[in-house]
């Protein structure tokens, strides 16, 4: 029984419907199904152990916790009388623990129905002392003072101070059992003449790291260590596990200091920038750092945040990347002379004269954790020597086959070293990755002579003291990483968990990540929870899979401290100009409810606005990306006058204050927006308008700007004469618009004030004034109503029955003679306002851009109409780029730019708005990532009617061994053979005809051969997946004496098995031919240069995704080792392709 807490026993604050935080309730409640008991029935004492006697009662229950130091210790027994008669809630008298007064607060008839609830308080007369707080181990037992034999005790552990003062057990004990006559088959209740006795044993805990049972609310890690976290952006923990070690190496981060980054502006686009401003804002900022810059400048997109990637890889990439800025710097070879280190594999002959051995370098080392019970051991099993005797024996040159010696050593170590544990590995039986939990010590100093060669420079001491240890917790499908980073030299470890440093303990860093299984608890238990499965589990999910350390004579040079003039100028003075905009856009938020956004426009505006309504729409996109015509805004109070609005506007426009005056703008229910009455209150505040004048929000304007009379008033019509009464003959507020079918354009003219007791053909001689045009010109008079609503006006009407009034819009055209409209029409050109208007309705500027080749000088912008056909379009595109119209296709565009899917031309009527829809929904109900505003288009060497009787292959040719690729689109009929393919990729490639003779086509699916094709092959099957190489059949293929040599298939991978990559190729192995002879034909055979050569290790391994390699040596013969047709040879080396393919490890 797990004396801590039972099943139905809460431990909390006095507050029942208090929960705990989750990190907390893991390490204040261990619970197991075997610690379980509803009926507490554990809790009652052994037979003989009395309540009162304090020492026994401590041995046998109250044990001390592992690996903490007791500070005070108290015990204090309450005799409680007349339980019945008790009020709702008691406290017992104070007792003092530690220096501080402590209480026990008890609820007679309990917290919760049913239970007696019993707290320890703390007992300050008012608040605590502002930093107080204590780490209290505490144990509640409630006893018969008659028989002390019968009790129930609860045991629990909290961090208490001046926001969390009191903890206990809101269900200690069913009180109907309590007071049973026979509590728990004893012979007497435990509650008995209404009394019993409570006794409080308190343990006032040393906290060795400030931060014992911290519930981390409101904890400010800049505050309690002066180092800050990293943000997790979904699945990043591993990446800041990494990241935060290699800031700490104070080297390395003053290296990355010293790349030349002056002329970046964009930390997206370069990593090293980004790594520089990450590096800047962990020493210089008060909270967590977002590591969104450099993981956008490693390429990830919004989904490989949410994967976790392999650390070591992503750590060699980094580097590399890294490397790469530091060429032509002071600090060229900064990283290697850090981290690079040496071994040399060897065999030497036992009875000859005779070693064959080579010299590698190193970043980081993989050390076996499954059989080795200490780093030492890994270290030892690393350098095992292998005796090649027996069957076994190597093939010495000029020797024969001699016993030999085969191993590993290393020549030197490298000043930071970075060691890899192997957690992780492919169970053959399961045939899944598994996480491998053994049990692998390490010290906290080691020494490293030992593992090196006798020719090695021992000089200096090789002694490595520990500095980091990276962490996984949990199994390979669920789990977190964390760091434990020793920043000084004799400093303490902290314990880096994504947003929150904390210190912590020798123990914590070390001991606790050894994994293997868990140790016996005090109560027996063996077993823990997993955090992140639930899954109870004998082994500690918590273990260390990389560790760092610092050779002890490097140290002080690897930690030196970082000055502040290590930092570049240019990088501090950036980060500090967008902080300080940062915090004036912080400023204006929090003043944001004293301030809105005012919009306002004068004729000139409306005169330049080509569209619907008064003004173009206020949008997010206008407000960046104003269009003509687009309003004014500034921010100003609300507060703000109309007398200081007309102040400011006739300032910005340059006029005099008395010959401005706005009118408020009102939505109507058709959805249009416009001038409806003038504000004339001075006094009036701009906030109170929306209810005065039932105007929209953001407040908009139409600004009325008049002359001077002759005797220097302001020409204004008087407000009272602007009565929007349609019963009074008083002027109206009209806007004139001019649709000119020749220029296929819409143009605004002013407004004008008429009576609404004049007829609409009123008006005309005051347009045919304003416009210059000679009396006697015929026009057409539409009204503007709403978007799509244009309709014709009857001259004879008046504006008053027209239901004409103030901000209406009329729009005008000169009559055409029926020829001129004719030829309009037949150009495809709008001839009145309705049709027109509708075109502006459907509207949108369109990018288009070369699919095969998007930049600046293949992009271009059309206007067109959302109700084009897929032909009008096409045409339209086709005028730009003067191209055939029927030889264009277009495909939709991804938000990040990447193509999509070619559109379907449908017969050629699918509209532009329907080429530009989705196809489909995400998963939460939102349209996918799809541009609505971009069009690619593709220019055909035949119609695309033609084009779509065809079907595209891509063919790669092969040359230069394997490392040449020429990759060639082929459009072959859909019914067509390779027979039809061959001569099409001669063509394209430009080959003889002796060339395309010889030239062989293989299937690849996953970059292993699938076969051979041959002629009759049909091209149907082949879709995206497939990958189709082409090459000539070497010359020693063609000569080869099939009795003496047979063909296997070759493939790369990089590490396992299952991550294939490169090209795969067919290769002919000759009978007893030693492997060393093999090599230098694979050379030839893929073209590696010797270099390269020496990187790949060579394996068989049978073409089943799940196989295991056996890997070969140099006295191997190959020929010998291939024992079934599905034998393939494997390539084992680095894909360094892997980051573009997988679009998620590149690293810019």
């Amino acid at each position: 029984m797990n004396p801590m807490i039972s099943s139905d026993l809460d431990i909390a604050g006095t507050d029942p419907e208090q929960d705990l935080d989750e990190k907390q309730q893991d390490e204040v409640t261990d619970i197991t199904p075997e610690s379980l008991d509803a009926d507490v029935s554990d809790s009652v004492s052994k037979q003989g152990i009395r309540a009162d006697d304090i020492e026994a009662m401590k041995e046998e229950y109250f044990k001390p916790l592992p690996e903490l130091e007791i500070e005070h210790e108290c015990e204090y027994t309450w005799d409680i009388e007349e339980w019945s008669k008790l009020g709702r809630r008691v406290h017992s008298p104070a007792f003092e623990v530690g220096g501080a007064p402590w209480k026990v607060l008890f609820f007679p008839a309990g917290n919760q129905p049913d239970h007696a609830s019993f707290y320890l308080e703390q007992g300050f007369e008012d608040k605590p002392p502002e930093d107080w707080y204590a780490c209290v181990h505490f144990m509640l037992v409630l006893w018969n003072p008659n028989d002390p034999t019968i009790q129930i005790r609860h045991i629990a552990q909290h961090r208490y101070n001046i926001d969390e003062s009191d903890w206990g057990f809101t269900r200690f004990g069913e009180l109907r059992k309590l007071f049973h006559g026979r509590f728990n088959d004893t012979n007497r209740p435990l509650v008995e003449n209404d009394g019993a006795k409570l006794t409080a044993f308190v343990r006032i805990m040393k906290d060795p790291t400030g931060v014992l049972w911290h519930t981390f609310i409101n904890y400010d890690s800049k505050k309690q260590t002066g180092m800050v976290g990293l943000k997790n952006q979904g699945a990043t923990c591993y990446l800041n596990s990494l990241i935060q070690s290699l800031y700490f190496t104070n080297l390395f981060r003053k290296a990355i200091f010293q790349i030349p980054t002056e002329s970046e502006t964009e930390p997206s686009k370069n990593s090293a920038y980004a790594l520089q401003r990450l590096f800047f804002n962990l020493q210089s900022h008060n909270a967590a750092i977002s590591t969104s810059e450099l993981t956008t400048a490693f390429g990830w997109d919004s989904s490989a945040i949410f994967q976790q990637q392999d650390v070591q890889e992503l750590t060699r990439i980094l580097m590399d990347k890294m490397e790469e800025r530091m060429k032509g710097t002071p600090y060229d070879n900064a990283l290697k002379d850090m981290f690079r280190g040496y071994f040399r594999t060897y065999i030497d002959c036992i009875n000859v004269d005779f070693t064959s051995e080579r010299t590698e370098e190193f970043w980081d080392l993989q050390l076996d954790v499954r059989g080795n019970p200490t780093l030492a051991d890994s270290f030892k099993s690393y350098i095992q020597v292998e005796t090649l005797d027996g069957d076994n024996k190597y093939q010495a040159e000029g020797f024969g086959l001699q016993d030999a010696r085969k191993g590993v050593i290393f020549e030197a170590f490298p000043p930071v070293l970075h060691l890899q544990l192997k957690r992780y590995e492919f169970d053959l039986n399961t045939l899944q990755q598994t996480k491998v939990h053994d049990r692998i010590e390490f010290a906290e100093e080691m020494d490293l002579a030992p593992y090196l060669s006798e020719k090695a420079d021992k000089s200096e001491d090789w002694t490595y003291q520990l500095h980091g240890v990276l962490v996984h917790s949990g199994d390979l499908d669920a789990g977190h990483y964390y760091a434990f980073i020793k920043p000084t030299k004799d400093g303490i470890f902290y314990k880096f968990d994504d947003d929150r440093v904390t210190p912590a303990t020798q123990r914590e860093a070390m001991e606790e990540n050894f994994g293997g299984d868990f140790a016996v608890s005090a109560n027996g238990i063996t077993t823990q929870r997993n955090p992140y499965t639930k899954s109870l589990s004998k082994q500690r999910q918590m273990s260390a899979y990389m560790l760092v350390y610092i050779r002890k004579s490097r140290v002080d040079r690897v930690l030196q401290d970082i000055a502040p003039t290590d930092v570049p100028t240019h990088l501090e003075e950036k980060i500090l100009e967008e902080k300080a905009e940062l915090d004036r856009k912080r400023k204006e938020r929090e003043e944001a409810h004293l301030y809105q956004q005012v919009y306002f426009g004068t004729d000139e505006e409306f005169n330049a606005h080509q569209g619907h309504d008064i003004f173009p729409m206020v949008t997010a996109q206008t407000i960046a990306n104003p269009l003509p015509g687009s309003p004014r805004f500034h921010r100003v109070l609300k507060t703000m006058e109309v007398s200081d609005l007309t102040k400011l506007i006739a300032t910005e426009i340059g006029v005099d204050e008395d010959l401005v005056r706005p009118w408020a703008m009102v939505g109507r229910q058709n959805l249009t927006l416009r001038p409806d009455t003038p504000l004339v209150a001075p006094d009036l505040r701009l906030e109170d308008t929306p209810s005065r004048f039932q105007a929209k929000i953001p407040l908009r304007y139409w600004v009325e700007v008049t002359q001077r009379r002759p005797d220097g008033t302001p020409d204004f019509h008087p407000i009272e004469t602007l009565s929007t009464d349609k019963n009074i003959d008083a002027p109206i507020l009209l806007f004139l618009k001019q649709f000119d079918p020749l220029k296929q354009n819409l143009s605004g003219h002013g407004h004008v004030f008429i009576s609404r007791t004049k007829k609409i053909q009123d008006l005309g001689p005051i347009i045919l004034e304003r416009m210059g045009w000679p009396e006697g010109t015929k026009i057409q008079l539409f009204e503007e109503i709403k978007a799509k609503m244009i309709e014709r006006m009857t001259s004879t009407t008046t504006f008053a029955q027209a239901e004409v009034g103030h901000g209406d819009i009329v729009c005008f055209q000169k009559e055409l003679p029926e020829d001129e409209l004719l030829a309009l029409q037949q150009a495809g050109k709008y001839i009145d306002p309705p049709s027109f208007y509708e075109y502006l309705h459907h509207r949108v500027k369109m990018n288009f851009g070369n699919r095969n080749a998007i930049d600046e000088d293949s992009v271009f912008q059309l206007e067109l109409s959302k109700i084009m056909s897929y032909d009008q379009v096409a045409t339209r595109v086709a005028e730009h780029l003067r191209v055939e119209p029927t030889h264009l296709r277009f495909s939709t565009v991804q938000q990040n730019g990447k193509p999509r899917t070619f559109v379907k031309r449908g017969g050629g009527t699918a509209s532009l708005s329907n080429m530009l829809a989705p196809s489909f929904t995400n998963y939460s109900g939102g349209m996918t990532s799809q541009r609505t505003d971009w069009l690619l288009y593709e220019i055909l060497d035949m119609s695309l009617t033609e084009y779509e009787t065809k079907k595209l292959v891509k063919v790669t040719l092969l040359s230069e061994g394997i490392t040449k690729e020429e990759t060639y689109d082929i459009l072959v009929s859909k019914t067509g053979r390779i027979s039809d393919l061959i001569p099409l990729v001669q063509e394209k490639a430009r080959l003889s005809e002796e060339e395309a003779y010889t030239l062989r086509l293989m299937e690849v699916h996953g970059n292993k051969i699938w076969k051979e094709l041959i002629s009759e092959d049909t091209v149907a099957p082949f879709n995206e997946y497939v990958s189709i190489y082409a090459e000539q059949v070497p010359k020693e293929e063609i000569e080869a004496d099939e009795s003496t040599t047979r063909a296997v298939y070759a493939f790369h991978f990089d590490k396992e098995p299952t991550r294939v990559h490169g090209v795969p190729f067919k290769f002919m192995v000759h009978q007893g031919e030693v492997f060393s002879d093999t090599k230098k034909r694979l050379a030839e055979r893929t073209g590696f240069k010797d270099k390269a050569l020496e990187k790949v290790k060579f394996a068989v391994i049978t073409r089943s995704t799940f196989a295991r390699p056996e890997y070969l040596q140099d006295d191997d013969i190959l020929a010998d080792k291939l024992l079934s047709a599905d034998d393939c040879l494997g390539l084992d080396h680095y894909n360094k392709s892997r980051a573009n393919k997988q679009d998620v490890m590149m690293i810019r």
